[in-house]
């Protein structure tokens, strides 16, 4: 992978509609143009939307949701989609699916998050679960976008995004 910017980065969840949002409109806000982030799922449901109480949340932590959009991952697996430097998955389920063939063979990692979607309570309680998840993706991007540019090669990404996991 060569060092250009932007470096592409796709976030895989089963439906695409909460912790795959969150992550795409993040890095986006966060990346400051250094990254830019796609999002999308194995399995979104026909009409599938992102979840009100994700864009709320985005919105509330003045993170634009301009664009965002829940979609099959298969969007990405064209050969006239943008090339990915680096996948993540973000829900346990889409890390054990076969993903489909990426043209440049990105990089890989999981970073696993609860689904705020599922929270039980009222609605207070499930937004507070939103962002929560929003807090923890936030914690683990501010680390990977302040990566020197040498840790952005295909084998040192891999590595770095992988080893974010465990923080």
């Amino acid at each position: 992978m060569s060092t250009n910017i932007p470096i592409n980065v796709l976030f895989l969840c089963t439906h695409n509609s909460a912790r795959s949002i969150l992550a795409e409109a993040l890095l986006n806000h966060l990346g400051k143009g250094r990254f830019k982030a796609y999002s999308a799922g194995s399995s979104p449901r026909d009409n599938q939307m992102p979840n009100p109480m994700a864009l709320s949340t985005l919105e509330k932590a003045g993170i634009s949701i301009e664009g965002l959009s829940s979609k099959s991952w298969d969007v990405f697996a064209t050969p006239d989609a943008p090339q990915m430097d680096l996948v993540i998955t973000v829900c346990d389920n889409a890390a054990g699916e076969v993903c489909p063939y990426w043209p440049g063979q990105p990089a890989t990692a999981h970073w696993g998050y609860a689904d705020p979607s599922e929270a039980a309570g009222d609605d207070a309680q499930r937004l507070e679960a939103f962002r929560q998840t929003l807090h923890l993706i936030h914690r683990r991007l501010d680390i990977f976008i302040n990566l020197p540019l040498a840790s952005l090669d295909k084998v040192a990404l891999e590595k770095s995004a992988r080893e974010l996991d465990r923080t």
